[in-house]
């Protein structure tokens, strides 16, 4: 998508509602394609769906112009507003966490994650305040999701929600659009998460979420699905190639979708 000023607004109204937007990260420009065409309404990028595909394990550890030409080719292949998975800026800096996310947005990126991970959220603070710097000289309104790793890493045992809702007030407060708290999965954690902050909450799809409609009542604006699309792609890739190596064909074409299928996908809009 060329016009970035009306894919980041058109990205950020989808935040709005009423609908529930719902996310399934892609990781190329195939598996954006696939999304789009299955109904879609924005793309996600997932960090480690991204970084296997491209032999690197996740974690920081992709090249940052690997993830530049995989925007790219997102960007080719989709008309939607795209979001990138920015783990930390893949910096340690907040300058130079700028100028890697001003290198995904001259991709094609409205969008971007960027997570406290063990941090400090000073620290994430201070990369939020740059990047929105970056983006207001670029003239685009980036939606900034703050994904703070409180329920993830275990952080605050016991006052998950005040530590989440305090770290939100921070990030917000540096120029954050959304808050990402993967991991939580309790109907009245989240409530009190959503009543507590301010920015369009986002939470991530595990065993024991509600489901759409029950979140979209409680006020979460974002549904992602992190990896689990791109790790249940390997695990059966794993599966059958292990089975393949031994002998065994007979798996191989049991609920394959067809060659012209994923060839109608793939043709150009």
């Amino acid at each position: 998508m060329t016009d970035l000023t009306s894919a980041a607004d058109s990205f950020y109204r989808l935040h709005l509602g009423p609908e529930l937007l719902v996310l399934p990260n892609a990781w190329d420009g195939g598996s954006a394609r696939m999304m789009q065409a299955l109904g879609a309404r924005a793309i996600a990028t997932t960090s480690s769906g991204v970084a296997w595909a491209r032999g690197y394990p996740d974690g920081d550890q992709l090249p940052v112009e690997i993830l530049v030409q995989t925007l790219r080719d997102i960007d080719r292949a989709v008309g939607l507003p795209i979001s990138v998975d920015a783990e930390s800026g893949y910096a340690e800096t907040s300058r130079a966490a700028a100028q890697n996310i001003t290198r995904l947005m001259d991709a094609g990126a409205v969008g971007i994650n960027i997570e406290d991970g063990h941090g400090a959220p000073e620290q994430l603070c201070q990369k939020i305040a740059a990047i929105r710097a970056a983006a207001e000289r670029a003239g685009i309104d980036l939606f900034i999701n703050a994904r703070t790793d409180v329920f993830l890493k275990g952080f605050a045992p016991g006052d998950e929600v005040g530590e989440v809702c305090a770290r939100a007030r921070l990030y917000q407060d540096a120029g954050a659009s959304g808050l990402f708290a993967p991991g939580v999965t309790d109907a009245g954690m989240i409530a009190a998460i959503v009543q507590g902050v301010s920015l369009p909450v986002n939470v991530m799809a595990r065993p024991g979420l509600p489901d759409h409609a029950q979140l979209a009542r409680l006020g979460v604006r974002r549904l992602s699905v992190g990896g689990a699309i791109s790790q249940a792609a390997w695990g059966l890739s794993m599966r059958l190639a292990r089975g393949f190596l031994a002998g065994d064909v007979c798996d191989l074409y049991q609920g394959a979708a067809s060659w012209a299928e994923l060839n109608a996908i793939m043709k150009a809009p």
